[in-house]
């Protein structure tokens, strides 16, 4: 069974960068209609370094590339987030030791494939609220591991979470380290009174009017909603900290694996269970995109994911 541990290290040394350069306020960048910051860039070479060098037969399917670092950021702040890096690492770093990073292990076929998101939430990131590094590793084409590191997780603190599996369980520490803890969903509840529910903050991301619809006709009473930037939704259910996480698709766009994978295994080696809107499990076997999906459910199971899939039909959503 793969062992994670050795990758947890370059995860913190990514958010130690994520950290600096979230304080320098950056700027976002745009690609492809989405923003990117240099964080992205920095985050991402730390994590493919450390996988190509453990893991140099493995696959790597990430956000980022060299070719998008060096055609989008200036050269002032190319040089910028390499001397950042260096110092995160305490060895020189050259921008083209950068590009050579980010690009470790990309197109590599395998039967391992590691899935980066080097900084998810961007919007959020650059807004100075919550946002999660994110590595998932698919096993022929099932997300069979996961690590979240959460720097802004729980709000208001200034330790953060680390989530990850290790031995077919879901675990999280501090971010600075410490003590391990086992974490579970939260057990199923007795009635369908103040779930507590989470989705997406962005209004291009989230259907928000369609999602009360859908918790009024699950039957949700006095639900709790609370709006969150990144993967760091997968982290509350798998901890307990949430019932429930919908992602209710807008504007047409397919779902990217960089987006789900880590915190879907996460949630699965927690306990808990993930469909999209028709019921059906999650395919991470196409790519880059998860094409044959439309939105996700996730939940502990039982009666309030049987209601939820229940009502996304009743209200035209599956």
């Amino acid at each position: 069974m793969l062992d994670l541990k050795p990758i947890l290290k370059a995860v913190r040394q990514a958010a130690v960068l994520t950290r600096r350069v979230q304080a320098l306020n950056a700027s976002g960048l745009m690609k492809e209609g989405e923003p990117v910051t240099i964080a992205d860039y920095g985050s991402q070479a730390i994590l493919c370094r450390a996988i190509n060098a453990l893991y140099p037969d493995d696959g790597v399917l990430a956000e980022e590339s060299g070719e998008q670092f060096q055609s989008l950021v200036s050269e002032s702040d190319r040089g910028l987030i390499a001397s950042l890096v260096s110092d995160v690492l305490a060895q020189p770093v050259t921008q083209d030791d950068l590009i050579q990073w980010m690009n470790a292990g990309r197109d590599r076929q395998s039967e391992r494939t590691w899935v980066i998101d080097p900084v998810d939430g961007t919007k959020g990131f650059i807004a100075a609220r919550r946002y999660c590094i994110a590595c998932g590793v698919l096993e022929q084409g099932l997300p069979a591991a996961g690590i979240l590191c959460c720097p802004g997780y729980p709000a208001g603190q200034t330790t953060g979470l680390l989530f990850f599996t290790e031995g077919g369980a879901a675990r999280v520490e501090k971010l600075e380290g410490g003590k391990t803890y086992r974490i579970a969903v939260s057990p199923q509840p007795k009635g369908l009174t103040n779930i507590r529910a989470v989705e997406s903050v962005e209004n291009d991301h989230a259907d928000h009017e369609g999602m009360l619809a859908v918790f009024k006709a699950a039957g949700f009473i006095n639900p709790k909603l609370e709006r969150i930037d990144s993967q760091d939704k997968y982290g509350m259910v798998a901890c307990g900290d949430a019932d429930v996480y919908v992602r209710l698709p807008k504007g047409g766009r397919a779902h990217k694996v960089w987006d789900h994978a880590a915190g879907v295994a996460i949630v699965q080696a927690a306990g808990g269970v993930i469909t999209d809107l028709d019921g059906a499990l999650l395919d991470f076997s196409l790519g880059r995109t998860l094409a044959h999906n439309k939105g996700m459910v996730v939940t502990s199971g039982g009666t309030p994911h049987d209601r939820l899939l229940e009502a996304l039909a009743a209200t035209g959503h599956a």
